[in-house]
């Protein structure tokens, strides 16, 4: 197995009926541009009636259909915040945490090392998060994931990854290994992923990957590395 070689995110999604929630983070393959990625995904009636908004350089989650509203908690976050040179994308309110902690001089695992996986059992649903960091000129980034050291929810394990970022080359993290009852949580490191040159088409090509079915909203958002300037797309099944 050669653990360079970069898998297609079209064909780990397309063959997952329930990754969960997902975060991609890389650089195009030019080596101009960084990109983030994120989606959702849900099962039941509450977890469908979302849309992502934008927000300034924010995203946030609304309920789609107010009158249908069961539950806001762990559905209703801003999954993508800005600070500085920083962009922050998590799968929960723990964006603000992080924003939170960097705005005070702290680091990105001082904030998660406060936090835990979703009180969500028999799931255990696994905090994932992202940062991208645009200090000097380029960009590198981490990723992390809490989530429960066993069966019973009794203690949360955390792990962070830091990467360099590598032209065509990007990482995948999501909640689930695939869907289950309860749902099995994602296991390893996260998966390494090709990145093109195409903000459309990479979009395009996530959003039309996932699951019809489950799937409820993408954002993706692409800087030009020399520039500064942005470019993003979004994707709501409810619109």
């Amino acid at each position: 197995m050669n653990i360079y070689q970069n898998l297609s995110l079209e064909a780990l999604l397309s063959e997952n009926t329930y990754p969960g929630r997902g975060i991609v983070i890389g650089k195009s393959a030019d080596g101009t541009k960084a990109m983030t990625a994120y989606f959702i995904m849900g099962r039941s009636e509450n977890s469908r009636n979302r849309v992502f908004l934008e927000q300034g350089e924010d995203v946030v989650i609304h309920p789609f259909d107010p009158s249908k509203v069961e539950d806001l908690s762990l559905i209703i976050y801003s999954p993508i915040r800005t600070l500085r040179n920083y962009w922050i994308v998590t799968n929960g309110d723990q964006t603000d945490t992080v924003y939170d902690s960097l705005r005070v001089g702290k680091s990105f695992e001082d904030a998660l090392d406060k936090r835990c996986f979703e009180p969500d059992a028999p799931n255990f649903t696994p905090r994932i998060s992202g940062l991208l960091d645009f200090s000097g000129g380029d960009f590198s980034y981490k990723m992390n994931i809490l989530k429960s050291a066993d069966a019973a929810g009794s203690a949360c394990a955390r792990y962070t990854f830091s990467y360099p970022s590598l032209a065509g080359v990007g990482h995948f993290l999501h909640t689930y290994a695939c869907d289950g009852n309860p749902i099995p949580t994602f296991q390893g490191e996260p998966e390494r992923v090709s990145i093109p040159d195409d903000i459309s088409a990479f979009a395009e090509t996530i959003w039309n990957s996932l699951n019809e079915n489950n799937k409820i909203s993408l954002y993706v958002r692409w800087t030009d590395l020399s520039t500064g300037q942005t470019e993003n797309r979004m994707f709501n099944k409810n619109c």
